[in-house]
């Protein structure tokens, strides 16, 4: 479990925009502190120095996470590699 950063508000889109502490892969599993989903990485946003997350939420009521600290778990499964056959 990695400390992704604190939510700072709802968007108009309704995903939860975060202030980054660790930059995430898109497609990520967000959780809070009792490792309960809470959603997906959606985009990560602004300067590279300071970036912002979009979290789109798989709860239903997201506005009660604002100024939470959500964590992201790194994926389980090992990807395959593709081989290359080439010509």
């Amino acid at each position: 479990m990695k400390r992704l950063g604190h939510v700072l508000h709802l968007s108009t889109s309704r995903n939860l925009i975060m202030k980054a502490e660790a930059l995430p892969k898109i497609g990520d599993t967000v959780v809070d502190g009792h490792l309960k989903p809470i959603g997906t990485v959606f985009d990560v946003l602004g300067p590279v120095s300071s970036p912002y997350i979009a979290v789109k939420p798989a709860i239903s009521e997201p506005q009660r996470l604002v100024k939470s600290i959500l964590y992201t778990i790194p994926p389980t499964g090992r990807r395959k590699e593709k081989k290359y056959h080439g010509r």
